[in-house]
């Protein structure tokens, strides 16, 4: 397996990220807060291929991200061609723990946890992660 392939963990998704101009800092490279709006768009994609979020919501799901911690690596400039992926590494009773890296090329510019759990939207309690994002979890 190439050291950049990570097609066999649960979850899986991968993305392309064009640098915009409005993600740019004063510094000259991404912004901190642009990693935040990348992982969201990774999340999203898990769910939109995994478990739709519109499913979920009808069924009174909603997932919540508790935690996140980025290392950055290496700076990511405008122009530069970045690609995000994540996999899920631990789904436990309630919570879910996910991985991403951010690329330029063959380059990790920046790696990131977090972990969620899904809360019910009667009450915005956590619950029981549903038994279909346990099931594909367990799938490698």
């Amino acid at each position: 397996m190439h050291p950049m392939d990570f097609s066999d963990k649960p979850l899986f998704v991968e993305r392309s990220f064009r640098v915009k101009t409005y993600d740019i800092d004063f510094a000259g490279h991404v912004s901190n807060v642009t990693y935040i709006r990348w992982l969201e768009d990774l999340r999203l994609a898990v769910l939109d291929e995994y478990l739709p979020l519109e499913q979920l919501m009808a069924d009174g799901y909603a997932p919540v991200l508790i935690r996140t911690e980025i290392d950055y690596t290496s700076a990511i400039r405008l122009f530069e061609p970045v690609m995000g992926r994540m996999w899920a590494t631990e789904a436990g009773i309630v919570r879910i723990g996910l991985e991403a890296v951010f690329t330029v090329g063959e380059r990790v510019c920046a790696t990131a946890r977090q972990e969620g759990v899904m809360a019910a939207l009667a009450d915005g309690r956590p619950v029981r992660l549903p038994a279909r994002l346990r099931e594909l979890f367990g799938r490698r």
